[in-house]
């Protein structure tokens, strides 16, 4: 019997957080200047949670200061993990790294798969070893025309939305008025008894007007260096004075230098020198994790696009 859709996707999650965790950590490994060593995942985790709490990150063996120009790779404790036995995440058998990943997408008998008629809406996920139970008996292929008409409608849906996205983006990149500038947030402190991360650009000057750029860890809560879940927002502000309401749209993507993932979201703003700054918006990365990698970095580097919309 194939598991109930909740059980199942957090099965799936949970399969893939470990593969991706532990093939991480055997990559990389960093050391600090007294010989102790880190897994590139917490070497991260350590640098963003000191940032977060105003100190400076230490090894969590001997106290001495870690950071990226401080702590190096171990090459040789990398190779010799690499040969060392893992577990499989599906069938939690031993197999050496090396062959880890093939095994884990293309031999495991328990390897989380789908349905060949997910095409038609079948949202079964299960052991591959249960795949052609589960197809010899899927009801889909006997459904009737108007059913799944209804669920290719909802399938379409999801893709409209990703589509109008990108057709927005290419409308915008054929405004007359375009203008981007690589935009780099440097951290500071708040003034308040319990001071609080926040990040500012300097000022810069895209389409012939100044602006800044701020971005706060967590919505400013409280005790963020608490919180398993992180996330950034930022505002952007015109600085300079406009003879007339501005009306802009905006969006921030990683530098050309970064490993970051950001999801393309555009964003709309009209200026006015009463109403300079726009709300807080979310800054569109994958995960918590992406988030310790902007965190962990001496300066979060971006690409901020700007396009002015003329009537």
């Amino acid at each position: 019997m194939a598991p109930k859709p909740g059980a199942e996707w957090s099965t799936v999650l949970s399969h893939l957080a470990l593969g991706v965790v532990s093939l991480y950590a055997a990559v990389s490994s960093v050391q600090c200047t007294n010989g102790h060593l880190m897994c590139a995942g917490c070497f991260i985790h350590l640098l963003a949670d000191a940032r977060l709490k105003e100190e400076q990150a230490t090894c969590p063996n001997c106290r001495c200061e870690i950071s990226k120009s401080l702590c190096c790779r171990n090459l040789a404790v990398e190779k010799a993990v690499s040969e060392l036995p893992s577990e499989c995440g599906f069938c939690l058998r031993q197999f050496p790294r090396s062959l880890l990943e093939r095994h884990q997408k293309e031999e495991c008998q328990d390897r989380v798969t789908q349905c060949k008629y997910k095409r038609i809406g079948c949202p079964w996920h299960g052991p591959f070893h249960e795949l052609t139970v589960h197809e010899a008996a899927c009801a889909h292929p006997t459904k009737t025309g108007n059913e799944l008409m209804e669920i290719l409608d909802e399938m379409d849906q999801s893709h409209r939305k990703e589509m109008q996205l990108y057709n927005s983006i290419f409308s915008l990149l054929s405004f007359e008025k375009i203008g981007y500038t690589e935009v780099q947030f440097r951290p500071y402190r708040t003034d308040d008894f319990i001071t609080r991360l926040y990040y500012e650009t300097p000022r810069f000057t895209v389409l012939n007007q100044t602006w800044v750029l701020k971005a706060r860890e967590n919505d400013s809560e409280r005790n963020p260096n608490l919180s398993c879940k992180r996330t950034l927002s930022f505002q952007l502000l015109l600085k300079s004075k406009v003879t007339a309401p501005l009306e802009c749209s905006f969006l921030l993507l990683k530098g050309p230098y970064d490993d970051v993932r950001i999801s393309p979201v555009i964003y709309h703003f009209v200026f006015t020198n009463e109403s300079n700054e726009t709300d807080y918006v979310p800054l569109p990365i994958i995960d918590s994790v992406e988030c310790n990698k902007l965190l962990a970095a001496k300066n979060i580097n971006l690409r901020l696009f700007l396009f002015q919309i003329q009537k």
